[in-house]
């Protein structure tokens, strides 16, 4: 009994099940009157919360099969990101994108709509081409685009409220390398080049310390092939750790920290596989809010809202992510309504988080800004209603794969029911 996401700020007293087949999971599903399904937990919303069922996928049985076009795998959807690229690449095949963590399910960096960065590439969402779900009466189900239509369409983000993914079908590219490029530029320059820089790379993103006036630049570029780089990770965390650590005992050091620490060197160059060069190690926890923003108004708004925390000499002690990613037409997509900059605004697990982020979201929001549906936010059925002409409709859709709500909580109960 009992379930906690990643930060350890969701917990939930629950039956967590770990099915092996998926006629255990189907009748997990059907004896159930509530259920949830989760994965590595990634969520800072309570998506997986539940008081009574909680099912994990990763020990279902599944292998991958890859279609004789090699342009999609069918890939047991508990697979980790991680375990999902390995097994790829030594088929020849890669993502085409993927986000800068690799622990997560793929079924549920789908159902959220996760994503990396590039201007001409979209979220994990986008590469979902069909998918076996098992419903809340316990049948499983295919849908794609041309069988049960309307599923397939609600499904490609679904907040795991039309059933049980067991299997997905996935776009795959051929495999590439990436060389990956660290360096520390001054923030009134990224500020005025950005655009041209993200036309530049294939994978473009900086860190911006809010009390700080230099940005950490990345930037991943298609390369040559080469071996496995040395390193699994971008950027060492020790030292970053030990100034989180003085900062949560002393929070109005935060400003004066983060100087100090800026005046470091900050350079990277590695090369190597994809899959190995995309994912960096994450260890630190902390609390998570991300908007994305249409791309136009991306700089104007991180700006104001460094500018309020300076003003208010707020200990916001983790950088702001700045990424790029392209538009879809996912019905509850942040991304449907043309391409965002997508800012992600982080605090140290051990510290208050909540105002700082309900006054950077007021800004976000007055930008046009609209939230990552798996970090934290306030948006009422209203906001859901105001954001999404298509939210009805996904109503709809969800009545018809769920009639009684067994894939619901309390949560999602207030924003879809």
């Amino acid at each position: 009994m009992g379930w906690s996401n990643w930060s350890g700020s969701v917990t939930a007293r629950a039956e967590v099940a770990r099915p092996q087949s998926e006629d255990e999971l189907a009748a997990l599903v059907r004896r159930a009157r509530k259920v949830r399904a989760t994965g590595a937990g990634h969520s800072f919303m309570p998506l997986c919360q539940s008081d009574e069922l909680i099912l994990g996928l990763d020990r279902l049985a599944g292998e991958m099969r890859i279609a004789a076009d090699r342009t999609t795998a069918h890939i047991p959807a508990g697979w980790t990101i991680r375990k999902l690229t390995a097994a790829l690449w030594e088929e020849g095949l890669s993502l085409a994108n993927q986000g800068d963590v690799n622990p997560q399910s793929l079924a549920g960096a789908m159902a959220t709509g996760t994503h990396g960065t590039g201007v001409d590439l979209g979220s994990l969402a986008t590469m979902a081409r069909g998918f076996r779900l098992v419903g809340a009466d316990g049948t499983a189900r295919w849908c794609d685009a041309a069988t049960e239509s309307e599923l397939y369409q609600a499904q490609r983000l679904s907040l795991g409220m039309f059933g049980i993914a067991t299997e997905i079908e996935v776009a795959v590219v051929p495999a590439y390398h990436l060389e990956e490029r660290i360096e520390k530029r001054r923030w009134s320059e990224v500020r005025e080049s950005y655009d041209e820089l993200a036309s530049q790379h294939r994978h473009i993103e900086f860190w911006l310390f809010p009390h700080a006036d230099d940005v950490i630049l990345k930037t991943l570029t298609p390369c040559d092939p080469c071996d496995p780089p040395p390193s699994t990770t971008d950027m060492e965390e020790s030292a970053f750790r030990r100034v989180l650590h003085v900062a949560a005992k002393l929070p109005f050091l935060t400003p004066f920290l983060q100087r100090a620490m800026m005046r470091t060197r900050f350079d990277g160059h590695r090369r190597g596989p994809a899959h190995a060069i995309f994912p960096s190690d994450r260890t630190i926890r902390f609390e998570e809010m991300e908007y994305e923003l249409p791309r136009a108004a991306g700089l104007a708004a991180l700006d104001e809202v460094v500018g309020w925390i300076r003003k208010k000499r707020l200990p916001v002690t983790f950088p702001f992510e700045y990424r790029t990613v392209a538009a879809d037409d996912i019905w509850m997509s942040p991304m449907n309504a043309g391409p965002v900059a997508a800012i992600s605004m982080h605090q140290y697990a051990r510290m208050p988080w909540q105002s700082h982020f309900a006054g950077a979201e007021a800004i976000f929001r007055s930008f046009g800004g609209r939230p990552h549906w798996a970090k934290r936010h306030t948006l009422t059925r209203d906001d859901v209603d105001a954001l999404y002409p298509m939210a009805e409709h996904y109503r709809t859709a969800r009545r018809a794969a769920d009639p009684h709500g067994k894939f619901l909580n309390a949560h999602l109960e207030s924003l879809f029911s």
